[in-house]
């Protein structure tokens, strides 16, 4: 049967390649024969990206790092099969398929299954559920029923950094331990409550779970985003803007609170309220601005929109 033989061809050549890379590099005519035209009885999992450097895309590389570390669990996984493979279509090397499929953004992930065309849920909803390998793993077990037991390369920037901080700790420590008083200083222990208190409320623990892209860039217009328009996820850097924002609204508080209670010249007290007035004022209606972004319909502004 002629459609046995060239489905034979096309996973023979399949494994052939994931034999070599984990990834399969694809352009238009690799695309458009392995993956658009039938028969196939192997699902395709697709990274669409901009890895050029004149594409200035940083969000791609973090993508294609974990979309490999994704790829290469399953490859070298005792379970590999050929029912599921990996693959990336560049835009340099296949701006035809982007404009096939009208896709104007990068990275984006899709699954093509075995049979019948890519449904809704096909498409990874990557600013929601970010672009670590767990979360891509999941989502292909969704797909297609393949579990991939993300295997990652072992880090010990972690555990070095961690051990580097603790040894500056005790030596700092061993170095006054004739003069302790440091650590009951309720100042030290405040700022370190709140700077925690900041990192957390700004988001970062859902960024440590999620993953999500630094930010977004738009390889047809060029255009970065740093606050993602959904209230439902955000980017890295909105969690830094919004931490500065806090931190901001935070030390006018303090201003403020200093300039009432503190012994100091009049005069500078002035000073202090005047600057902590100014910096809640500006940073609380940048922070109601963001909100309003994010949350569309809400209907409050203050000072600006």
């Amino acid at each position: 049967d002629q459609d046995c033989t060239l489905m034979s061809e096309k996973v023979t050549q399949m494994m052939e390649w994931a034999s070599k890379r984990s990834v399969i590099r694809m352009n238009g005519d690799k695309f458009r024969r392995f993956v658009k035209a039938p028969p196939r009885n192997y699902s395709v999992v697709i990274m669409f990206t901009a890895l050029q450097p004149q594409r200035q895309c940083g969000v791609c590389k973090q993508a294609d790092e974990e979309f490999q570390v994704l790829a290469n669990s399953w490859r070298y996984s005792s379970a590999f099969t050929n029912k599921v493979f990996f693959a990336a279509v560049d835009f340099d090397e296949g701006s035809d398929v982007f404009q096939m499929l009208s896709m104007n953004s990068a990275p984006t992930f899709l699954h093509f299954p075995s049979k019948g065309k890519p449904r809704k849920t096909d498409t990874y909803e990557l600013q929601v559920r970010g672009f670590a390998a767990e979360q891509l793993a999941r989502w292909v077990a969704d797909r297609t029923d393949v579990q991939i037991r993300v295997i990652r390369p072992p880090n010990y920037a972690g555990p070095l950094l961690l051990g580097f901080l603790l040894a500056v700790i005790g030596g700092l420590a061993y170095l006054r331990r004739h003069n302790l008083e440091f650590l009951f200083n309720k100042n030290v222990w405040a700022f370190s409550a709140l700077c925690f208190v900041l990192i957390m409320t700004s988001g970062q623990m859902w960024n440590h779970i999620r993953g999500p892209p630094y930010a977004h860039k738009n390889p047809s217009t060029g255009q970065v985003s740093y606050i993602h328009g959904s209230s439902q996820a955000q980017f890295v850097a909105e969690t830094h803007i919004v931490l500065l924002f806090n931190a901001a609204v935070t030390l006018g508080m303090v201003l403020l609170c200093e300039a009432a209670t503190s012994d100091i010249d009049i005069g500078k007290r002035k000073i202090m309220c005047v600057a902590g007035i100014g910096l809640v004022m500006l940073f609380f209606s940048w922070l109601l601005s963001v909100f309003r972004a994010k949350y569309h319909g809400y209907p409050y502004s203050f000072l600006m929109t």
